[in-house]
């Protein structure tokens, strides 16, 4: 039985083994797509090719030249890209009257310009002599919509980058372009949004706050992305689609609940 990805192209940016990137890459692979993994450290996105079949390209996102010579390792692998992930991102945590310059510089880098400067990349691939258009993907949070304390530049920009990818989706789709936001919340078995969701305390501060009563998994994530990647989304685009339990509807807990529960913890 063909997978839901038979014969699609497909790069994800920000993928390495155990996070929320690597497992939507395994998911692609599993449903028959070809696969490009991309990320800063070569050696981490060579293990995970190598486990799941797909080809590693090493790709600062912050870099206009890595980003382009990504996009002809794309070409030359695989002929062209039916679909595109972003799942870069740096959970910086610092209370907003200290955050300096060089920060907010450094996550616009890699939160607003280079996801920017991706998705410009991408679709001059999807929409190039030939191409007919595809599905884009950037990985947002639920930080986006609810508070979280001490979190500014990083909320603000994955925000920014949700507008971004509607107007990606309002200018292109007549080019049969696709491009929507998915919104997890915490990720229990990812490095950089599960924090200490393995902790039972932290974990219960979550589970009160998402009507399903727990945290996401990266799986969760990854079913999501494929979903919007495959046909069965063809009439979906300019969207956030929040996988987070229903966590939007309640909120994040406080950061002051949250050390008081590693306390516990500890």
């Amino acid at each position: 039985m063909a997978g839901r990805l038979e014969g699609r192209r497909a790069v994800i940016l920000g993928a390495a083994p155990g996070n929320v990137g690597g497992a939507i890459a395994a998911r692609y692979a599993e449903e028959g797509a070809r696969v490009v993994v991309a990320a800063r450290r070569l050696d981490k996105v060579q293990e995970l090719a190598n486990a799941i079949g797909a080809e590693a390209v090493q790709c600062d996102i912050t870099s206009e030249a890595e980003i382009a010579a990504l996009m002809a390792a794309c070409t030359a692998k695989l002929g062209g890209l039916d679909i595109g992930v972003n799942a870069t991102g740096w959970g910086l945590l610092t209370p907003f009257l200290e955050h300096s310059r060089e920060q907010l510089e450094e996550m616009c880098a890699v939160q607003f310009t280079g996801p920017f400067q991706f998705f410009q990349a991408l679709l001059r691939a999807m929409t190039a002599p030939g191409a007919s258009g595809g599905s884009i993907l950037q990985i947002s949070s639920v930080t986006a919509q609810i508070m979280f304390d001490d979190h500014a530049a990083y909320m603000g920009t994955k925000a920014g980058m949700d507008h971004v990818i509607r107007c990606i989706a309002h200018e292109f789709g007549h080019l049969g372009v696709r491009a929507n936001s998915i919104a997890p919340g915490g990720v229990a078995d990812a490095p950089m949004s599960g924090g200490g969701l393995h902790f039972p305390p932290v974990a219960g501060l979550y589970n009160r706050e998402i009507p399903v009563g727990r945290p996401g998994v990266s799986r969760d994530v990854a079913d999501a992305a494929l979903w919007l990647a495959s046909d069965e989304a063809s009439f979906i685009t300019g969207q956030t689609i929040h996988v987070s339990g229903g966590q939007t509807l309640r909120r994040n807990p406080r950061l002051a609940e949250v050390m008081q529960a590693f306390g516990a913890a500890s």
